[in-house]
C-alpha cells in the first residue's frame, strides 16, 4: 500500500485530496498546523484505519524529519500555504514564512532524509502575473507576480527546482487555476457570495467584476495530482487548468441564477456592490494545459454548471459549517 504525507490536509485542497487518496485504499498522513483555515470539520466523517494526524508546522524541521523516518512515506503532497491575497497585502509576514521558509525546511528535510519519496509541490496560476488575450500562460512562461502572495508562490518554486537539479530530489511543481467545491473557506470569492446570499448580505465585488478567472471543481485539481505521483516527470512543471474562464461578475450571476433555479429565497439585501479594487490586481489569469492533458492523459470532468451546483448544494445542506468559523476572518472581498 502507498503511504502519503498530505502537508495542509484539514484545508480545502488539502482535505480533499485526503478523501480522494483513502478512496483509492492509500494509506495518508495529515501534517496540519492548525490555523485559522484549516478546519478539523473537513474531514470528520473520515473513519480509516488508514488515516492518521499530526499538528507539525513544516517550518518544524526536526519534527519533519522524525516524520520521515518513522512514516516512510512514498509521496508528499505539500499544500500547506497562506494563500489569500488580501491578506498577503494587508500582512505579508506569514506568507513570507510559511510559503517560502517553510518550503526550505520541508526541502532540508527531504535532502537529508535521503531515501526515495516524490513530492509534489502545489503552486498557482498567479506566479505568471497577468495574462494579455488571447494569450494563455504554458509552462515556459517567465514568472511575474503581482502580489505578496504569488512572489512567495513564485519564490517556493524556484526553490524546489534548485532542490531538484542541486541536490537530486524527486519533485514536481504544479501551477493551478483557481478551485472550487465544498468545504473551501469563506474568505474565497465562491463561499464568500454563498455565505452572504444565505445570510441577505450584499455582494462585495472589486472594481466592476470584470476580471477574469479560470475556475476547476476541487476534485479534477485532486485526480490531477495523484497523476502527477505517478506519471509527472522530476524536475518539471505541470499546468492544471479547466479551461473555464469567465468574469467575476458572470460568475456571481450564475450562482445567484443557481439559487433562483433551486428556488430559494433571496433577501432584499442580497445586491451586488462593486467596491474599490486592491492593489495590483491582475486582470486575467489563463492556462495553457496541454502538456498535462496530452502526456499524463487528464482531463476535468465537472463544468461550470454541475460544479457551481453541487458546491451551493453542498453549502445549502451544511450552514452549520459557517457556525463554526469566525466571521471576522473572512469579511475580505472581491
Amino acid at each position: 500500500m502507498k503511504r502519503f504525507i498530505v502537508t495542509g490536509g484539514y484545508g480545502f485542497i488539502g482535505s480533499s485530496l485526503i478523501k480522494l487518496l483513502l478512496k483509492k485504499k492509500f494509506s495518508v498522513l495529515n501534517i496540519d498546523k492548525l490555523s485559522y483555515s484549516a478546519q478539523k470539520y473537513n474531514l470528520s466523517n473520515v473513519k480509516s484505519n488508514n488515516y492518521s494526524f499530526k499538528k507539525i508546522d513544516i517550518n518544524n524541521k526536526k519534527e519533519i524529519m522524525k516524520i520521515l523516518n518513522r512514516y516512510k512515506p512514498h509521496g508528499i503532497f505539500n499544500l500547506a500555504a497562506d494563500t489569500h491575497v488580501d491578506r498577503s497585502i494587508s500582512g505579508s509576514y506569514n506568507f513570507i514564512k510559511n510559503n517560502i521558509l517553510g518550503v526550505y525546511n520541508l526541502l532540508e528535510a527531504i535532502k537529508e532524509y535521503n531515501k526515495k519519496v516524490k513530492l509534489i509541490h502545489i503552486s498557482t496560476d498567479e506566479v505568471y502575473g497577468d495574462i494579455k488575450k488571447p494569450k494563455k500562460s504554458s509552462e515556459n512562461f517567465p514568472y511575474i507576480p503581482s502580489s505578496p502572495y504569488s512572489a512567495s508562490k513564485a519564490s517556493s518554486d524556484h526553490l524546489v527546482n534548485a532542490y531538484v537539479r542541486t541536490y537530486k530530489i524527486d519533485a514536481v511543481i504544479s501551477n493551478c487555476s483557481n478551485n472550487y467545491g465544498p468545504r473551501q473557506y469563506p474568505e474565497k470569492l465562491i463561499p464568500k457570495i454563498i455565505y452572504n446570499i444565505l445570510n441577505n448580505k450584499p455582494l462585495p465585488i472589486y472594481s466592476k467584476g470584470k476580471n477574469l478567472r479560470e475556475w476547476i471543481f476541487v476534485n479534477d485539481h485532486c485526480e490531477a495530482l495523484i497523476k502527477l505521483f505517478y506519471k509527472g516527470r522530476s524536475g518539471e512543471k505541470y499546468n492544471i487548468g479547466s479551461g473555464i474562464i469567465c468574469s467575476n461578475i458572470f460568475l456571481v450571476k450564475k450562482i445567484l441564477q443557481v439559487f433562483a433555479y433551486k428556488k430559494i429565497r433571496i433577501g432584499k439585501k442580497v445586491k451586488i456592490k462593486f467596491v474599490k479594487d486592491r492593489p495590483g490586481h491582475d486582470f486575467r489569469y489563463a492556462l495553457n494545459s496541454n502538456k498535462i492533458r496530452k502526456k499524463l492523459k487528464w482531463k476535468p470532468k465537472i463544468n461550470l454548471d454541475r460544479g457551481i451546483s453541487k458546491t451551493v448544494d453542498w453549502y445549502i445542506k451544511n450552514q452549520g459549517y459557517f457556525k463554526r468559523l469566525n466571521e471576522k476572518n473572512f469579511s475580505y472581498r472581491w
